[in-house]
């Protein structure tokens, strides 16, 4: 359904997987990847968003790398330039906000991320006034290497997916942004699904999918964005 585009970055040009609605047009969602990069999943996620009518795009953060083996995913995400990535991430945003099919979004854009990307889409609501809603399911990587500003949360809307596994929500990290952003007038919206693993959305990996917890998932991403977007 989708295709591969080009779009600056920051005075540079980065690349992205887009899918439209079959209606032509719709509110614009960005996706962002697990540690493995932008592999099949995630082009499968950013067309069940065009099929539920947003303009998506999923910016390739590795730009052009990804892997099926943990030991490499883990060396690609701890070598990510974050500088770099909150380029990408809002001039993924800066794209959607331009293109013409996005326009009932009014130049606002929603995030979603999984895993590492859970991470860097509840982070991305601190750099990017384009971005006001941002959801992450069970974020994985530490605040300290992002050093966000949760006081530009003001007005925008944060949820988390949190499996119970790894005990998101209640990570000391997880309950910090949560309070900031609380505190800096955003509205937090916290989810946890019993008996689940970490990746619980990730329909390619068996072994921790709960289609149960999936389904609840994308109900309430689905809803949260065509409220706030």
């Amino acid at each position: 359904m989708g295709e591969l585009v080009s779009y600056a970055s920051n005075g540079g040009t980065s690349e992205g997987y887009l899918a439209l609605p079959s209606s032509g047009s719709g509110r614009a969602v960005i996706v962002i990847q697990e540690w493995w990069g932008l592999v099949p999943h995630i082009k499968s996620v950013v067309d069940r968003f065009a099929e539920a009518g947003f303009v998506a795009l999923a910016p390739d953060l590795f730009h052009g790398l990804h892997t099926a083996e943990p030991d490499e995913a883990n060396r690609l995400m701890m070598g990510l330039a974050m500088d770099q990535a909150a380029k990408d991430i809002a001039g993924a945003a800066e794209y959607l906000a331009q293109r013409p099919e996005a326009e009932e979004s009014k130049g606002k854009v929603g995030v979603v991320g999984f895993c590492m990307g859970g991470s860097l889409a509840l982070w991305s609501g601190t750099f990017s006034p384009r971005i006001t809603t941002a959801v992450g399911f069970y974020p994985a990587i530490p605040w300290e290497k992002m050093s966000p500003t949760w006081a530009n949360y003001d007005g925008k809307v944060a949820m988390l997916h949190c499996s119970e596994e790894d005990g998101t929500s209640n990570a000391p990290g997880i309950q910090v942004a949560m309070n900031a952003i609380a505190d800096a007038g955003g509205k937090c919206i916290v989810h946890d699904y019993p008996g689940t693993h970490h990746a619980f959305f990730n329909d390619d990996r068996p072994e921790v999918y709960d289609e149960a917890a999936s389904k609840s998932a994308w109900a309430r991403t689905l809803d949260v964005l065509r409220t706030t977007l």
